[in-house]
């Protein structure tokens, strides 16, 4: 390799190692999709209380979120990644061998706290070691990640519900299946342990705690000594007028308000939420057994959604960096607004069965596509792009910080739409539930027109926090 020229394989090889973190992102969020049934019997848990055992997680993502950008800016992003996976494993046990609610929830907000870490730390390691003409692309391999971990956890648990005769039937070693769901994400939570002690610390973050030594070695071996050399200069410049350690002090301007970067990051991350997609994620189950599908036909259709979203995230990749981020939002906004609205329209106008559930008839199979077209377009849009943002649209100084306080926004919309789903369920319906969501989706659209800056192509030490 000559001297100038950058290493992409190993700036792809570090990236895809980082990305596991959202494989486990999306294996830990999926896992409970099919295990409500067992929690409910295992806890005798209500509507509101299998709402909190579900959601209890959020608690702990967002927590993990807002922690883990300030963490990483003290300690490093890789450091914080490395704690990220050992919560992983712990709670990944826990959560299975849980022989109470209170249990539960407490292993689960373990988990929640290693998700929170990784959904913001991930995109953020990404960004600052790849560079600006295909950053982007990089960044959306997250969001392959989270598909495949969802779909792992999907798959997953049909195979065990399938072979034991349901979710709540005894499995191996006289126990029941849904405890042996969640051990199954030991496996991906060890490799990502292994893979994050070979990879390098963050350039930036290393020269932000004035470790140029460490820094120079890590650029080098990232773009060749002369770019490399050019990047350290490049980073110094971009933090020179900063000659204190980040703090939450730098989201304020200078008449003590907070920046407006700061406002259109915390919105990106919270109208990415209020779209819905969780209801999908975590209880896809339930919402197709209530439009009238058996348990076993509600986990197979689980499947189909993350199958759908890897096509679409194939598309985000090859094309984010080409026509940038905007048109992206601007397309899943309206797209999932209209799927929603017909989701919405098929459900309130279904017959209602004997046993309570929907009879959704012949507009079944419209449901059934306008879900699954509603799960692409998210994964071709606000899945992968609000990250990528959110990854790159702060300056240096203010990124961990930042991002701490997006993430913690985010992950506290994602509670509080899981937490009412069951509840507007039981006391709205799926018709008014999704027409709910069909309209912060279209408030998405009119965010992103009035408020969000194109950034593809800028480098980061380019960032303003205008």
């Amino acid at each position: 390799m000559a001297e100038t020229e950058e290493n992409t394989l190993f700036i792809v090889l570090i990236s895809c190692i980082a990305a596991l973190g959202g494989f486990l992102f999306g294996f830990d969020s999926g896992v409970i999709n099919g295990t409500i049934d067992g929690l409910q019997q295992a806890f005798n848990a209500n509507d509101i209380g299998t709402g909190f055992n579900v959601a209890s997680m959020l608690l702990g993502c967002a927590l993990g979120a807002f922690f883990a950008g300030r963490l990483a800016d003290a300690f490093g992003r890789k450091t914080i990644l490395i704690v990220a996976a050992l919560l992983f494993l712990v709670s990944a046990y826990g959560s299975g061998a849980a022989g109470s609610s209170m249990a539960f929830i407490v292993y689960r907000i373990l988990g929640g706290l290693a998700v929170g870490a990784a959904s913001v730390m991930t995109p953020a390691y990404i960004s600052e070691v790849a560079p600006a003409r295909y950053r982007g692309t990089l960044t959306s391999i997250q969001q392959v990640a989270i598909v495949l971990g969802l779909f792992a956890a999907f798959l997953s648990n049909y195979i065990l519900a399938s072979y034991a005769g349901g979710s709540t039937a005894t499995l191996w070693l006289d126990i029941t299946a849904w405890r042996w769901m969640f051990w199954m994400e030991i496996i991906p939570a060890a490799l990502f342990f292994i893979g994050l002690l070979l990879i390098p610390e963050s350039p930036r973050y290393l020269i932000a705690q004035r470790k140029l030594g460490q820094a120079s070695g890590v650029l080098a071996k990232l773009y060749g000594s002369v770019t490399g050399k050019q990047k350290e200069q490049e980073i110094e410049a971009s933090l020179a007028e900063d000659h204190h350690a980040p703090s939450f002090r730098d989201l304020l301007d200078r008449a003590g308000k907070v920046k407006k970067v700061v406002w259109i990051g915390i919105g990106l991350a919270m109208l990415q939420q209020l779209v819905g997609i969780n209801v999908v994620m975590y209880y896809g189950a339930v919402m197709w057994q209530a439009a009238g599908f058996t348990e076993q036909d509600a986990l197979l259709i689980n499947i189909l959604g993350p199958m759908v979203s890897i096509v679409a995230c194939i598309i985000t990749i090859g094309y984010v960096d080409r026509i940038g981020r905007k048109p992206f939002l601007y397309l899943g906004g309206i797209g999932m607004g209209i799927m929603l609205a017909v989701l919405a329209w098929v459900f309130g106008t279904s017959d209602v069965a004997a046993d309570g559930t929907l009879d959704l008839g012949s507009n079944g199979w419209v449901a059934l596509l306008a879900a699954n077209a509603y799960v692409f377009l998210f994964n071709m849009t606000w899945g992968p792009v609000m990250w990528v943002m959110l990854g790159e649209m702060f300056p240096n100084q203010i990124r961990g910080t930042g991002l701490a306080v997006a993430g913690l926004a985010q992950w506290l919309a994602n509670f509080l739409i899981t937490m009412s789903f069951p509840v507007m369920l039981a006391g709205l319906g799926l018709a008014l539930s999704y027409s709910f969501y069909a309209f912060f989706s279209f408030v998405a659209f009119l965010f992103v027109f009035k408020f969000v800056k194109e950034t593809k192509g800028i480098e980061l030490e380019k960032m303003t926090d205008a």
